[in-house]
């Protein structure tokens, strides 16, 4: 009898305690739905202040200079118009000659802790270092000399590969950049590519070796807090042309494993920020290169492979967007394709435009005011900047 006296009033404390675990667990839900919901509403209800310093995060941009103080044009830029990155570089296009922001060493590492000091926002600061014959911190200016990623590829060694990143990943710590545009994982498929293939910046055409040299580039970088560009999605090797100079068409050439480096590197966590190619593929989108279509970079880059990271796009002032696109189209569809932050390296055969962070900044804004971008794709490519920004430290 006191057994089932007992029993009885454990299963009724096993009820009641359910019952009220229950009640908690379904009332965490609901204050994690309401969040949730909260943070989804938050997308349009932006006040005018936050709108702007939103749609200066997504813009990233280049200016002449080795040297700035609190009254330079770049930085009143940066600090009106909110602008979240800039990119440094050793040549001026326009004017044809040296040096346009990095002239050595010392300079450059005082120009990069000026950039910091005198911003209000912290700043994605980035530079094209992949070794070999792409690296703005050339060795005849006092840098470290780095192989090119196809000798890497050709040794395929993991110890010579790590030896080499790690000195990259360590100058960039001790400069002060916290972005490389690198690694290159297109696939050398074409090795007459005049900018791929010839410039020997691919590691190799077969995608798994490509996937393990990229995967310790960026596992160096990382290392020293450094965030790694993937480029040029979805693969720029097949082509026969030069996309600084117009339109290439890959819809004949491009191989379907190029996509493969993208997946592998998303499949182990190391895709952290992808940068996009202005190439066309009318197989996959009919109508425009990847660099504006949302088939490339929403339903394949995001939905495909599961990338949930920064998508940079490469230069918008390249000839295969410049030449085709009006100026305001081109930015209102790219930002609408699904594009989080725009390039203009301010750096083209066009004139230089020491104003082209306002009337970049401008045209978003006018153009989410007019119903052309939502706000929801505002807030949305800005959380996922300054989730980068807080993972990597710069904010």
């Amino acid at each position: 009898m006191k057994k089932k006296i007992i029993i009885s009033l454990i299963l009724f404390i096993l009820v009641c305690g359910f019952g009220f675990w229950g009640r908690e667990i379904f009332s965490n839900n609901q204050k994690k739905n309401k969040t949730e919901a909260k943070s989804e509403e938050n997308f349009n209800r932006l006040s005018d202040e936050e709108l702007k310093e939103r749609i200066g995060q997504m813009v990233m941009i280049g200016f002449r200079g080795t040297e700035v103080s609190e009254n330079s044009d770049i930085i009143k830029i940066i600090n009106d118009a909110k602008i979240g990155g800039v990119v440094l570089s050793d040549f001026d296009v326009p004017s044809k000659s040296f040096p346009r922001n990095i002239l050595n060493y010392e300079q450059t590492k005082k120009l990069i802790s000026d950039l910091k000091k005198y911003s209000s926002v912290p700043l994605f600061i980035a530079v094209d270092a992949e070794g070999g014959k792409v690296n703005r911190l050339k060795s005849e200016y006092g840098f470290l000399d780095i192989a090119s990623p196809k000798e890497l590829g050709e040794l395929n060694n993991y110890e010579i590969t790590k030896k080499e990143y790690l000195k990259l990943s360590k100058e960039f710590r001790e400069l002060g950049f916290n972005m490389n545009f690198a690694p290159v994982v297109d696939l050398n498929i074409n090795t007459k590519n005049p900018i791929i293939g010839a410039l020997n910046r691919s590691f190799s055409s077969n995608p798994d070796i490509v996937f393990i040299q990229a995967k310790v580039f960026i596992e160096s970088l990382k290392e020293n807090n450094i965030i790694s560009v993937a480029k040029h999605f979805p693969g720029h090797g097949s082509s026969k042309n030069d996309s600084h100079l117009g339109i290439v068409d890959v819809t004949e050439t491009y191989k379907e494993e190029e996509i493969i480096p993208y997946q592998k590197l998303n499949e182990n966590n190391l895709l952290e920020a992808v940068m996009t190619a202005h190439i066309f593929n009318k197989k996959i989108d009919k109508n425009y290169p990847s660099t504006l279509s949302s088939i490339f970079l929403e339903d394949i880059l995001r939905k495909k492979i599961g990338f949930s990271g920064v998508i940079i796009s490469d230069d918008m002032q390249m000839g295969a967007i410049s030449k085709n696109y009006g100026f305001k189209e081109s930015i209102i569809k790219a930002i609408n394709a699904g594009n989080d932050i725009l390039l203009f390296s301010n750096n083209s055969s066009n004139n230089y435009d020491k104003d082209l962070g306002y009337k970049v900044t401008d045209i978003i804004y006018d153009a989410v005011k007019n119903d052309q971008i939502s706000e929801k794709r505002i807030f949305e490519s800005s959380e996922r900047i300054y989730n980068l920004k807080r993972k990597f430290k710069i904010i």
